[in-house]
């Protein structure tokens, strides 16, 4: 019984907050407004990640429908990503100096063939070694860390798309619902820095158009902190 009066009160409390900034779940925003809005209802204890939801005209069964892209936010994610390089030994040091937290080669392959364990978000392979993976490559693509030509992880020159990486680069891929998912920061951002985020990524979506996409491309466009309300965003 206790328990079930704490979340009551937790709940109240939450939508007396949204009322007192004049959120209304109904009505779309213009962007400086439900980037306000955002940051105003990201009230946790930590520094709440912003993520734009976009909901899109295609048909995510269909292979010639599907979205997939790569950019480098103006201001990054906020977040630090861990990033492990697959390469040659001729590229190793390069990898490390641009800010790879784990690089190796056949060595490091074996090594998570045998323990299974991934300790980083992103991983970046040269060509050469992609023959290699295929020992792993079970456990990175189902763990979404496999490298793909798609989203720039598989490259000719390791150390760049590690430096990038590191800068804000970011990929995006549509869900099995239609839905594209993206961060663009964190609740202590300035609005401006959110907002030319948010920005770049739309301008990124909307250049993923598929040729056979047809009718309205961008359906929705949601901006929402970690366990905050979605703001609907008017474009």
């Amino acid at each position: 019984m206790a328990k079930t009066i704490k979340l009551g009160r937790r709940a109240t409390a939450k939508a007396e907050a949204r009322v007192a900034v004049g959120y209304d779940k109904l009505k779309s925003y213009p962007l400086t407004e439900a980037i306000e809005l955002t940051k105003k209802l990201a009230n946790v204890k930590f520094d709440s990640s912003i993520e734009v939801h976009f909901n899109i005209g295609i048909d995510p069964r269909k292979g010639d429908q599907q979205i997939r892209a790569a950019l480098t936010l103006p201001h990054g994610t906020g977040k630090k990503v861990k990033i492990c390089a697959f390469v040659t030994p001729e590229n190793e040091k390069a990898c490390k100096e641009a800010g790879a937290d784990i690089v190796g080669g056949e060595e490091l392959i074996e090594e998570i063939l045998k323990t299974e364990k991934t300790d980083f978000q992103v991983a970046v392979a040269e060509p050469a070694i992609m023959r290699h993976l295929a020992k792993i490559a079970k456990i990175l693509g189902t763990r979404g860390l496999m490298p793909s030509p798609k989203n720039e992880t598989v490259t000719a020159n390791p150390a760049q798309a590690v430096a990038e990486l590191k800068k804000g680069k970011i990929s995006f891929k549509n869900d099995d619902t239609a839905n594209v998912h993206i961060l663009i920061g964190k609740a202590s951002f300035e609005s401006q820095q959110l907002a030319e985020n948010f920005s770049a990524v739309l301008d990124s979506v909307r250049k993923a158009k598929p040729a056979a996409a047809k009718g309205t491309y961008i359906k929705s466009c949601t901006i929402t902190s970690a366990m905050g309300p979605g703001v609907k965003v008017s474009l």
